[in-house]
């Protein structure tokens, strides 16, 4: 499947990923600028921080407690869509998506 990544400098960059990846790690299999994982994947940096549209949002599974806690720790300010890439795990829902990677604050 193809995931599209919007990067901060209006570029687009898209991707295959394969399913059961992680959206972060489909991001740093590609060397997506902005995405640095520093915890790699155990939700506790925010340094994987992406924002989704509201067609995906709607699409994906619930944000949880501690995902949502850790948002408020992104160096980039929090927005509506804004999720751990971590935390999305790569299916069929995601195909086509355009995935935003959002400027440092």
């Amino acid at each position: 499947m193809m995931i599209t990544f919007a990067l901060p400098n209006g570029k687009e960059q898209s991707c295959t990923a394969r399913e059961g990846l992680s959206l972060m790690e489909v991001a740093l299999q590609n060397s997506i600028p902005g995405i640095i994982a520093e915890c790699n994947g155990s939700a506790a940096c925010a340094t994987c921080h992406v924002v989704v549209d509201d067609r995906l949002a709607a699409m994906l599974d619930p944000i949880g407690e501690h995902e949502n806690d850790m948002l408020d720790f992104t160096e980039a300010p929090r927005q509506a869509g804004s999720r751990l890439s971590c935390q999305i795990r790569v299916d069929g829902r995601l195909d086509g998506s355009l995935i935003t990677i959002p400027a440092g604050g």
